[in-house]
C-alpha cells in the first residue's frame, strides 16, 4: 500500500506492506464552519470567567502569553479574536510574550510567520529567555519544593491571559493550559526541577494524564499561585484547522478542552506491534531532532518489547541549538549509561528530561530515524539508527520479526496517541 506521512511542509510518500498493517490516524473532526465567530462566542460566553470585554478596562496593562514556533498555535486568529473584545484598549498596553519554555528565541521570520505582519509591526511582541535573570522574578517554591520564576513581564501585567493549543503531551498529559505560564514563561532553574528524573520517570508522566501527574500538578500550583485572568485554548484536526474552542477560567476550561481532545486522538489497539513507523506531525512540529522524540514516544506506547520504530522526522534545524541536548546524548556510549547519569543523585540539565525519555524508548526498541539534513554521523551520535528508504526499511524490520510480524503506522504521529485497550 502507498501511504502519506507528515513529513516537513510537503510529506513524504512511502510504499508498505499490504499484509497486518493498522493505520492509527486520529477520527477527523470537521473545522469549524466560521472559527472567527467561534472564537468571539467562547469569549462572550466562557467557563467561570465574565465575558472578557468585562474583565479588561482602558488602560490596564495586559500581558497575552502565546506557543512558540514549535506548536501549530492558530496564534493570529486567536489573537485577532481577543483584540476585538478588548474594545478600548491601547495596543501600547498589550504585551504578547512568546511562551518559549527553554527553547531558542523565534526570530523576526518566524514571528511574522505566527502572528502576522501588522500585529508584529503594531504590538509589543517578546521572546521570553528562560536563561535571562534579569528578565525573571522569584515568586517561592511550590508544595514540592520547585523554586518557581516566572517572566517579569507577565507577573507585572494587571491582566494576564494564556492562548494555547491543546493535544496529548508525552510527559505532561496534555499541552496548553497551564503549561503556558510554566514551563512557557519560566525561568530554567525552574524548568529544570520541572523536568527533573525524579518526575518524568513517574507512570503517570504521560499522553493523556492530568489529575496525579507530578508534572502537571506543579505547573498548574504555579499557574494559580501566580495568577491568570482568562484563558483560551483551541484544538485542530490534522489539517491544523479549529475544531473546539474553549475559553474562561484556566483549569475548567483546560479540562474541557482535554476531554474533547482525548476523545479524537486517543487511539486503542488490541496488541502490540513488532514494528511502529511514526513521524512528529509535519512541519513545524518535525523541524529538530529533539521534537522527534515526540513521535517515537508516541510509537513507544505500542511497540513490543525488542521491537522496531521508524521515524520520519524532516529535522530541518538538526539538533536544537538550545540547552544540552546534543551535548548530553554525546557524554555516554549507551542509552543505559544516559539512565544512570541523569538519575543521579543531584544531576541536573538542560534538555535531560528529553533525553531521559529518548533513552527509556530506545532501552525498549530499537529506533531508526530518517531525516532530510541531519548525517548519518549526527544520528548515530544520538544512540539512533540512521535510515534513507523508509519502506525498505520497514519490510526489513518486519522480515527479522518474522512471518506474523505486525506493524502500527502513525501517519500523523503524536496526533494520534495510541494505547493499549
Amino acid at each position: 500500500m502507498r501511504i502519506r506521512l507528515d513529513y516537513g511542509s510537503e510529506g513524504l510518500e512511502v510504499d508498505l506492506p499490504d499484509e497486518r498493517v493498522t493505520i492509527i490516524e486520529p477520527s477527523f473532526v470537521p473545522a469549524i464552519d466560521n472559527p472567527h465567530a467561534a472564537l468571539i462566542a467562547e469569549l462572550r460566553a466562557p467557563i467561570g470567567r465574565p465575558p472578557l470585554r468585562d474583565i479588561v478596562r482602558p488602560g490596564q496593562k495586559i500581558a497575552i502569553s502565546v506557543c512558540d514556533i514549535t506548536r501549530a498555535q492558530p496564534r493570529e486568529a486567536m489573537l485577532r479574536a481577543l483584540f476585538e473584545e478588548m474594545p478600548g484598549i491601547n495596543p501600547n498596553d498589550i504585551t504578547i510574550l512568546i511562551a518559549t519554555g527553554t527553547h531558542r528565541t523565534n526570530t523576526r521570520a518566524e514571528l511574522e510567520y505566527m502572528l502576522g505582519h501588522n500585529i508584529l509591526a503594531n504590538y509589543t511582541v517578546i521572546n521570553h529567555d528562560s536563561r535571562d535573570d534579569s528578565s525573571l522574578a522569584y515568586v517561592g517554591d511550590t508544595k514540592t519544593g520547585a523554586p518557581t520564576y516566572v517572566n517579569r513581564n507577565w507577573l507585572a501585567a494587571d491582566v494576564r491571559i494564556t492562548t494555547g493549543f491543546v493535544e496529548p503531551h508525552f510527559f505532561a498529559g496534555f499541552s496548553g493550559g497551564a503549561k503556558m505560564v510554566a514551563p512557557g514563561l519560566a525561568g530554567l532553574k525552574t524548568v529544570l526541577v520541572l523536568h527533573d528524573a525524579k518526575r518524568i520517570g513517574s507512570p503517570n508522566a504521560t499522553w493523556g494524564v492530568i489529575d496525579g501527574n507530578p508534572v502537571q500538578d506543579d505547573i498548574r500550583e504555579i499557574a494559580r499561585t501566580t495568577g491568570v485572568t482568562f484563558s483560551i485554548d483551541v484544538t485542530l484536526n490534522r489539517d491544523q484547522e479549529i475544531t473546539g474552542v474553549f475559553a474562561g477560567e484556566l483549569f475548567a476550561e483546560h479540562r474541557q478542552a482535554c476531554l474533547f481532545s482525548k476523545k479524537s486522538v486517543m487511539y486503542p489497539v488490541d496488541s502490540l506491534f513488532d514494528v511502529v513507523l511514526t513521524t512528529n506531525s509535519g512541519y513545524p512540529l518535525d523541524q529538530n531532532l529533539y521534537q522527534a522524540v515526540k513521535g517515537m514516544s508516541a510509537a513507544a506506547k505500542v511497540i513490543k518489547p525488542g521491537g522496531t520504530i521508524v521515524c520520519a522526522a524532516e529535522c530541518r534545524d538538526g539538533l536544537p541549538n538550545h540547552g544540552s541536548y546534543g551535548e548530553l546524548l554525546a557524554s555516554r556510549p549507551t542509552a543505559a549509561a544516559l539512565l544512570d547519569m541523569i538519575n543521579a543523585p543531584g544531576f541536573s540539565r538542560p534538555d535531560a528530561w528529553q533525553v531521559q525519555v529518548q533513552a527509556q524508548i530506545v532501552m525498549k526498541s530499537k529506533v531508526l530515524v530518517k531525516n532530510s539534513f541531519m548525517t548519518d554521523h549526527e544520528i548515530r551520535a544520538a544512540h539512533f539508527e540512521p535510515v534513507h528508504d523508509i519502506g525498505k526499511s520497514v519490510s526489513a524490520a518486519l522480515n527479522a520479526a518474522g512471518p506474523e510480524a505486525t506493524l502500527g503506522v502513525l501517519p500523523q504521529g503524536p496526533q494520534t496517541i495510541p494505547y493499549l485497550r
